[in-house]
């Protein structure tokens, strides 16, 4: 039997080629693109609009602090100048306290009632002159305020004495010097009059008082008498 030699030709099966395959740059689709560039501004904008909140916010808190610091400023000096015055007052009442806690004396030949300083005059005068005397010296025409004091004065001299009360502004309105209240009248029986109407005696518009009697009585303030001063 024929030897038949068939030359299969052995067909190799074929090997699929694995191919490598290079991938390009990877591509974003449009819209992502697009979402994430309006994300972009957005941000953008939000942080151009925190940038102006916070320079606005600086501002106005910039101005609100100086403000607080001018009102300080104000209420400390306004505090300094109440403690001032309050140290200048404080001193004032040691002062005070100080003085009142001395007993007042009088120059000398002066003699002391109550919160006053009496002296007698040596000399005699008209009432105009022994009231500017007295102003002279520091003093006043003497002002009556109490029976006491009025018999005290007369315990200093048993002359006719000038005090200090006149009606020479107005005619029956008796005022004394220091411009004090007419609160006790002495005056002698019928007095004052005026002069009565008689022409020896003239206008009768200053009062002295008799010492001996310790009531008053109206004559011509030319009249020259002694006076008493009155010192505070």
């Amino acid at each position: 039997m024929e030897e038949i030699n068939d030359d299969v030709e052995t067909v190799k099966p074929l090997t699929p080629r694995t191919a490598t395959i290079k991938e390009g740059p990877r591509r974003f689709p449009r819209a992502s693109v697009l979402g994430f560039g309006l994300l972009s501004v957005f941000l953008l904008a939000v942080f151009i609009g925190l940038t102006v909140y916070c320079h606005y916010s600086d501002g106005v808190a910039a101005a609100d602090l100086s403000a607080v610091k001018a009102d300080l400023s104000s209420v400390t000096e306004e505090r300094d100048r109440l403690k001032a015055n309050l140290t200048e007052k404080t001193r004032e009442v040691d002062r005070l306290q100080s003085l009142m806690g001395k007993e007042k004396t009088c120059p000398a030949g002066w003699r002391k009632f109550g919160s006053s300083c009496y002296l007698f005059s040596t000399v005699s005068a008209s009432w105009e002159q022994s009231r500017q005397n007295c102003t002279a010296g520091g003093a006043h025409l003497v002002t009556v305020d109490s029976k006491e004091e009025q018999e005290f004065i007369s315990s200093m001299t048993k002359e006719y004495t000038w005090i200090g009360l006149s009606d020479r502004e107005e005619e029956g309105t008796w005022k004394w010097v220091d411009g004090s209240p007419l609160t006790l009248t002495l005056w002698a029986e019928t007095q004052p009059d005026n002069g009565g109407g008689d022409p020896q005696w003239g206008e009768e518009d200053c009062a002295h008082y008799y010492s001996n009697k310790n009531i008053w009585n109206d004559l011509s303030c030319e009249t020259y008498l002694h006076w008493m001063f009155e010192k505070e």
